[in-house]
């Protein structure tokens, strides 16, 4: 009977340490349903029922990464392209963006030009 225990209690105790170091080395945006500091209180403070939680419930999936609704499905440029980066969705709302931004830095580099001709001018009428 006491090696029944022994054997237990050992095995609670490896779960113990495997859900704890699991939980400490998971990367922070991935763990599910709770914040990644809970999950380690949950797991010290609760042993037993902190590590069947944790693997039950807050345990990243291996599985296809969840993407968000402005990540590209297939990338057109892997090397740029990472998971969490976003994307455009709309084209049309993507030109239109570029275009304006396009417009801002030309009246941008017209301002420029014509402070520095200003001052050209100040300093060639000043003695």
């Amino acid at each position: 009977m006491i090696k029944v225990e022994l054997l237990l209690g050992v095995a609670a105790f490896a779960l113990w340490v495997f859900c704890l170091v699991d939980a400490i080395g998971a990367p922070s945006d991935r763990i599910r349903n709770l914040p990644k500091v809970a999950w380690i209180l949950l797991i010290l403070f609760f042993p037993f029922v902190g590590s069947i939680a944790w693997l039950v419930a807050g345990r990243p999936d291996n599985g296809v990464s969840r993407r968000s609704p402005y990540e590209r499905e297939t990338p057109h440029f892997p090397e740029y392209d990472r998971p969490g980066r976003a994307a455009a969705v709309d084209p049309e709302r993507d030109d239109a963006f570029l275009r304006q931004v396009r417009e801002r830095a030309e009246a941008q580099r017209k301002a420029y030009e014509a402070q520095r001709r200003r001052d050209r001018e100040r300093e060639a009428g000043e003695p």
